[in-house]
């Protein structure tokens, strides 16, 4: 999927003229009050209401913010589409530090916006958001997931995401080794916070070898001090170079499949958590032209809105490690299609998700209007 960019004429130009916008709407919402300032975007309601977390998060601009959201709500209705879902995409950013500017009045006046929407957006944890947000969010927005299961939620969505990715990664070697096992695999994280140190946990456990790295000393701290035997890289630079190493797992911010790093991958396959791994258009030819097996982000990262879409039905966590073990069979048949029209599997992915939206569409307008 193409990437919107900060600027705001191109902001505007995507969002009105070019194939990839199309959103449905945009809501820019400001509480001087309590400093709010957040982008709804919402892309597609084909499938149902809009379902997307919430990033908070210190942006260099309000057009980068704008250009995020949409970019992040597009993804949204690719990610739902491909995991089976009743929902279209959506996402929102709030902008600035949440470490400075995070406050009980700031997240209720966010989500007086939210419900505003009536329900045609469905938030949930992002970046910069978490369960305990999500709980005070949600006084004041119904249409809230990703809460505590004091307050009626699922609690973390981030176990099931880290889930979802390691269902990708045996797909991905299913599909490219013959073996559905990561066992002798070795295998870079880049991030190990909320989803990364999860995913290591299931790496470690099918008896792969792990490195990892984090822009946090922590975070990696917390790793190596329960695994004393994973290895720590320097950077993401020196990760991406180990020589040997068989699949790359970004799973930090987007953009780390760019003009820099694609030409010195040392993995056989990319598959992680983070949103948007594709810098701009063309980069899924490169990573394909280099041999190396992508496995779209949208598609292996779904395991949380997996999660949150069923807290709204009653939580089951039983019921949605079930879906979410799915990921394997969407993933190999991603993989398959790709195959068969000659094409990276990230463009197989949107044409698949694409068609479920259409059709979506057109079973809409074929339905008697009701009275």
């Amino acid at each position: 999927m193409t990437a919107v960019t900060g600027d705001p004429v191109d902001v505007l130009q995507t969002l009105f003229r070019s194939e990839q916008g199309g959103h449905e709407q945009v809501v820019l919402c400001q509480d001087r009050a309590s400093g709010l300032k957040a982008v709804i975007a919402l892309h597609s309601t084909a499938l149902g209401p809009a379902l997307g977390g919430t990033r908070f998060y210190p942006y260099a601009s309000e057009a980068e913010a704008v250009a995020d959201a949409l970019n992040l709500a597009r993804g949204m209705s690719y990610k739902n589409a491909l995991a089976g879902l009743e929902h279209g995409g959506g996402k929102a950013v709030i902008i600035g530090d949440p470490e400075l500017i995070k406050t009980e009045e700031l997240l209720l006046a966010y989500g007086r916006f939210v419900a505003s929407l009536g329900g045609r957006y469905v938030t949930a944890c992002d970046v910069g958001t978490y369960v305990a947000d999500m709980d005070v969010v949600a006084r004041e927005n119904r249409w809230t997931t990703g809460r505590s299961p004091e307050n009626g939620g699922a609690g973390d969505s981030s176990v099931l995401t880290a889930y979802g990715v390691f269902q990708g990664m045996r797909a991905s070697a299913q599909h490219l080794w013959g073996d559905p096992t990561l066992q002798g695999r070795k295998v870079g994280v880049a991030g190990v916070g909320k989803v990364g140190h999860h995913l290591v946990e299931h790496l470690l456990s099918d008896g792969a070898e792990v490195i990892v790295t984090d822009v946090r000393e922590e975070s990696v701290r917390r790793i190596t001090d329960k695994f004393p035997q994973v290895t720590v890289a320097l950077d993401t630079e020196a990760l991406i170079r180990v020589p040997g190493l068989d699949i790359y797992a970004p799973c930090a911010l987007g953009g780390a499949l760019n003009d820099e790093t694609v030409p010195v991958l040392t993995a056989r396959v990319v598959c992680g958590a983070a949103n948007n791994q594709l810098a701009h258009p063309g980069v899924e030819k490169d990573i394909a032209d280099r041999g190396i097996l992508y496995a779209p982000d949208y598609v292996v990262n779904a395991g949380g809105v997996i999660q949150v879409a069923d807290e709204l039905n009653g939580f089951d966590f039983d019921r949605c490690k079930a879906k979410a073990s799915k990921i394997f069979d969407t993933t190999l048949a991603i993989f398959a299609r790709a195959k068969e029209d000659g094409i990276p599997p990230a463009a197989a992915a949107d044409r698949i998700a694409e068609q479920r939206m259409a059709d979506a569409r057109d079973a809409r307008k074929a339905a008697p209007a009701a009275l």
